[in-house]
């Protein structure tokens, strides 16, 4: 943590200097000593090292100054940093002002003009001020701060991607927190546009896009070269396994991911049946182990970056991406995972990041404290959900649309929902429509077996609802069955015949598309065990083949 602030504030350089001299004798070693000659440069000061989330223990500021006496800039330097303590240098004739100033600034200490010698007249105040100062004192978050309104869908797409991408922030509501209006107030004026991304060196970005956040951060987004011996798309668990496998074996490897590391599964609050975590472990924490070890290995990761086309020439495969840049490779690797299917009720579209979300939004899940929120699904996913959200909200409602939840989720999650007094299974249930003013206020939902409707006030909608592919940037190369899943192996021999352009002699490989080198790994391919770690399996065997069809090139 960078060390607290003296900030002393006078117009004479003289005794400027001479405050300076002795404050950074004394208190050097742990304080940073700064200076201004004027108020408004002190002002300016402070706006600078609020935006840097730097602490300010001391104001120690002349009375008479032109422009801006020290009672008045310690009037607004109170509304920036209100904890740090305030002393007043005087001449006799100010004595009165400086009384004033205990009520009016709630004036610490005033000491007199000259202060000399300073170990009796100086030190001894400021030291029990600081000491004072340091009783109360917690350090200041020292990561990117967040500034903006709860029902703000932007606010919620750059904490999600924040929290995916284990890039540590700090949330400030507006409305809530004082030390988000005044962080703000630092930045104008006029005040920034919100949501506002503070950052660590004093910078901000107001109302950013993802990818400007992205490159503020320092997160990869352009590949370092323009060929790869295995390019994979998606960085769930299979692109992560194959990403480990291909470079620990030589591979120069390269991963893209639209979103961040951890596909879907990287939104699991709790997984519990991956083989060797008996307490399990969450989906974030298994993606921030993936990508150490897969970087590691030396494989270079891109994210936020899409793939939005891939073509075929010869023996290379060329990816096309958002950012209208291009990669090639030998062999590549589809491990785009699916995504949650949209819920087609009245309101939703309105209110999706604005109460309503999609996946486990564990981001948001500490704003449902002590508040009713609602679940939509009956599988793995939405359980792992519920069970999370119980632990901040009132009560957690799941509803589902059929009659138990034995046919769509394991065992272990059923029998903890059961236990868990907060969660509540309605059956054969779904939502009719949503409501709200700028955030999500109720939900009506139906039951399929009555017939009835009834409409409940709700601070979330969590909705875990089927799976559809990512696979229209392939579409055109590779063969899919009728839901969009790619076909692989076995599946693409009709009657004996092999896929049609199919180009090699040899039969397509367990994982291969209907394309040579293009293989296919995870929830994207179709027949695939929709679990963690078959995906992981998969990436794994993925690399394997990848090897035997670079053999024979």
């Amino acid at each position: 943590m960078a060390k607290p602030v003296i900030l002393a504030v006078d117009d004479d350089q003289i005794v400027l200097n001479a405050i300076e001299r002795d404050l950074r004798r004394q208190y050097g070693k742990e304080y940073r000593i700064v200076s201004a000659d004027s108020g408004a440069k002190a002002l300016e000061v402070l706006k600078q090292l609020k935006q840097r989330n730097d602490a300010v223990a001391l104001l120690l500021v002349d009375q008479r100054m032109p422009q801006m006496t020290g009672v008045e800039f310690l009037e607004q330097a109170l509304t920036l940093f209100p904890d740090a303590k305030r002393a007043l240098l005087t001449a006799y004739a100010d004595t009165e002002a400086a009384i004033r100033a205990i009520n009016q600034v709630r004036l610490d200490y005033y000491l007199m003009k000259p202060w000399d010698p300073p170990e009796e007249h100086l030190y001894p105040v400021l030291q029990d001020l600081l000491d004072d100062w340091r009783a109360t004192f917690r350090p200041p978050f020292e990561g990117l701060r967040v500034v903006g309104h709860r029902w703000s869908s932007q606010a919620h797409q750059i904490k999600d991607f924040l929290s995916r991408n284990q890039i540590p922030y700090q949330w400030l509501d507006v409305e809530l927190e004082e030390e988000a209006r005044r962080l703000v107030a630092s930045a104008g004026p006029p005040a920034p546009q919100l949501p506002v991304v503070f950052f660590p060196d004093g910078s901000y970005l107001p109302q950013p896009a993802v990818a400007q956040v992205a490159e503020k951060t320092g997160l990869k987004t352009r590949a370092a070269l323009p060929f790869y011996d295995l390019v994979i798309v998606g960085a769930g668990p299979a692109g992560l396994a194959a990403a480990v496998y291909g470079a620990s074996e030589g591979l120069r490897t390269l991963v893209i991911d639209r979103e961040a590391p951890g596909g879907q599964a990287g939104t699991s609050s709790r997984i519990e049946n991956y083989l060797g975590f008996p307490a399990g472990l969450s989906g974030s924490d298994l993606a921030r182990r993936a990508v150490a070890q897969a970087a590691k290995f030396g494989a270079e990761i891109l994210t936020p970056q899409e793939v939005t086309h891939v073509r075929v020439e010869g023996p290379y495969r060329i990816v096309t991406l958002a950012d209208g840049g291009q990669v090639s490779c030998h062999a590549l690797l589809v491990a785009t995972g699916v995504s949650y299917r949209k819920l087609d009720a009245p309101g939703i579209d309105a209110l999706t990041g604005v109460g309503v979300y999609y996946g486990a939004a564990i981001t948001e899940a500490a704003s449902c404290r002590d508040k009713d929120v609602f679940v939509v699904g009956g599988g793995n996913s939405a359980g792992q959900g519920a069970m999370y959200l119980a632990k901040y909200a009132r009560t957690v409602t799941m509803l589902v649309r059929g009659e138990s939840l034995a046919a769509t989720m394991s065992q272990y999650l059923i029998d903890q929902i059961a236990a868990t007094e907060k969660i509540r299974v309605w059956t054969h249930c779904t939502v009719a429509s949503v409501q709200g003013t700028g955030g999500l206020e109720t939900v009506t939902i139906a039951n399929g077996k009555t017939g009835a409707q009834e409409t409940l006030p709700a601070a979330a909608l969590f909705i875990f609802i089927g799976a559809a592919p990512r696979t229209d940037w392939v579409a055109e190369v590779v063969e899919r069955d009728k839901y969009g899943f790619i076909l692989t192996g076995p599946e693409l021999t009709r009657g004996g015949r092999r896929p049609r352009g199919w180009t090699s002699e040899r039969e397509p490989f367990f994982l291969e598309a209907s394309v040579p080198g293009i293989f296919v790994a995870g929830d994207v391919r179709s027949q695939s065990i929709k679990r963690v770690a078959s995906a992981v399996g998969e990436g794994a065997m993925a690399v394997a083949f990848t090897h035997q069809y670079l053999a024979n090139l």
